[in-house]
């Protein structure tokens, strides 16, 4: 199976170093390419194109480094920061208009009244993404697996 567009979404957090690995492992068995997202959300009360410096500064951070890591791992990648309402509509809609074949997305180790959550993007990323979708969760907690096994 050749992935020849991958899109991976990236939030500035640790999941994205295992999704930009695998992403780029994925690229060069098929020569694809990789196209990596960081989407700044803006509330409401803001005008979408609203110049919100430090998120933007951090965003570009974010795309700097999670490039630079795509760059020792022998990949080309194209980076782009996009200002959006909400993070998981505007993912899916680059994929489509990205015509990507693949979505890669991180995701942290997160609990929500003390479950496991996969939190409101990557659902819906799942459920609506024109394409497969490769989910890369970080391990859960060494307390979370011992107390599961006991």
């Amino acid at each position: 199976m050749g992935y020849e567009r991958i899109l991976v979404p990236v939030g500035g957090g640790k999941p994205d170093e295992e999704a930009i690995r695998l992403a780029c492992l994925l690229a060069k068995k098929a020569k694809g390419r990789i196209e990596i997202l960081y989407v700044l959300q803006v509330r409401r009360t803001l005008p979408l194109e609203a110049q919100i410096e430090p998120e933007i500064r951090k965003g570009e951070e974010v795309l700097d480094r999670v490039a630079a890591m795509a760059d020792r791992e022998d990949c080309t990648v194209e980076t782009e920061l996009l200002q959006a309402r909400e993070i998981g509509a505007a993912i899916v809609e680059e994929a489509v208009g990205r015509e990507a074949d693949l979505v890669v997305i991180g995701l942290g180790y997160k609990k929500r009244f003390g479950e496991f959550s996969l939190g409101s993007v990557v659902p819906l990323v799942l459920r609506d993404a024109p394409c497969r979708v490769i989910v890369c969760r970080e391990p859960a907690p060494q307390s979370e697996t011992t107390a599961r096994s006991t």
